[in-house]
């Protein structure tokens, strides 16, 4: 019985133990490189699977998320020979866990040195200027120069970073004098332009102000022309009115003289001067009869001094 019961006991966990190196389970994020007898057999992805015990092994496991991997801060030579400090990520994807265990050690260390290598170099093409200014550039460059190389080692480069450009700082401070110059430079251009643009936003103001005057002048000259030309053909009209007024009738005609007549005196009363004289109208026509006597008598009186002119010869 004993002999049973250890017998039991062994096939229990032998059956355990096969069941434990056989069955896998697999993370959805994971893939298994699975060897039978030492080769390649296949790739197991995310889920359960079955392989046969002590024929097959698991050669590596690999996540197929995307993964990053730190460029090593290192010095490096511009093109115009400014030694500068850069590190960087970079940021990868494994598509082909075969290619990326069999054709490459370790294909982190592969990317991270060809990374250093391929920085160096194109920076080592730029001057400091376009390599602060055109990092865009610089990290499509690096993308493109990996990608090449990655894809030969199952892995796709999906971009590279460049994180940190760390100058001298004597350099930095030459830049920020540039940089300040520059700005200065900027700001006395912008006031200059700016100027002129208000002298030649003055200068128009004032033509169209000139413009506008001509034009409020010229209509002004128009509407009295018109007022004028209005007035004299109301004066006509009112002339011709009287003039047919007076033909039938002297009542008519006597009125506005006398009309006239009282306009005028009233503008006399409102003068404040003592030097007038305010004849009455029948003392007027006294002095107009008094006047034409008096050129009634002068040539008869011009007749006797001749007459007694010639007597006297």
């Amino acid at each position: 019985m004993e002999i049973i019961s250890s017998f039991l006991i062994l096939l229990i966990l032998f059956v355990v133990l096969i069941i434990k190196l056989g069955v896998k389970i697999v993370s959805q994020a994971d893939i298994y490189i699975i060897e039978r007898l030492g080769r390649f057999h296949r790739v197991l992805d995310g889920g359960f699977h079955i392989i046969i015990p002590f024929f097959d092994s698991v050669r590596a496991k690999l996540s197929v998320r995307e993964g990053l991997v730190d460029i090593s801060r290192q010095q490096v030579i511009t093109k115009d020979n400014v030694n500068i400090m850069v590190d960087g990520i970079v940021f990868l994807k494994v598509f082909d866990g075969r290619m990326a265990v069999y054709n490459v050690e370790d294909y982190k260390k592969a990317i991270s040195n060809l990374a250093m290598t391929t920085l160096r170099s194109a920076i080592g093409e730029m001057s400091l200027d376009s390599t602060l200014s055109s990092r865009d550039q610089l990290n499509a460059k690096l993308q493109m120069a990996l990608g090449d190389a990655a894809n030969n080692w199952g892995v796709k480069i999906m971009r590279v970073e460049i994180s940190e450009i760390s100058v001298p700082h004597d350099i930095e401070e030459a830049m920020n004098m540039q940089m300040k110059a520059e700005r200065e430079k900027r700001a006395i251009e912008l006031n200059a332009q700016a100027n002129k643009e208000a002298l030649i936003r003055n200068a128009e103001a004032l033509k169209q102000e000139q413009v506008l005057q001509a034009e409020a002048i010229e209509r002004m000259a128009d509407a009295r022309k018109y007022e004028q030309i209005a007035l004299a053909q109301g004066q006509k009209a009112a002339m011709e009115a009287i003039n047919e007024a007076a033909l039938s009738s002297h009542a008519g005609l006597e009125f506005l003289l006398a009309n006239e007549r009282v306009k005028a005196f009233g503008e006399l009363a409102k003068n404040t001067s003592n030097d007038k004289i305010l004849v009455p109208y029948e003392t007027a026509e006294l002095i107009g009869s008094l006047s034409v006597f008096k050129e009634f008598l002068s040539p008869k009186k011009a007749k006797n001094k001749e007459s007694a002119e010639q007597g006297e010869i």
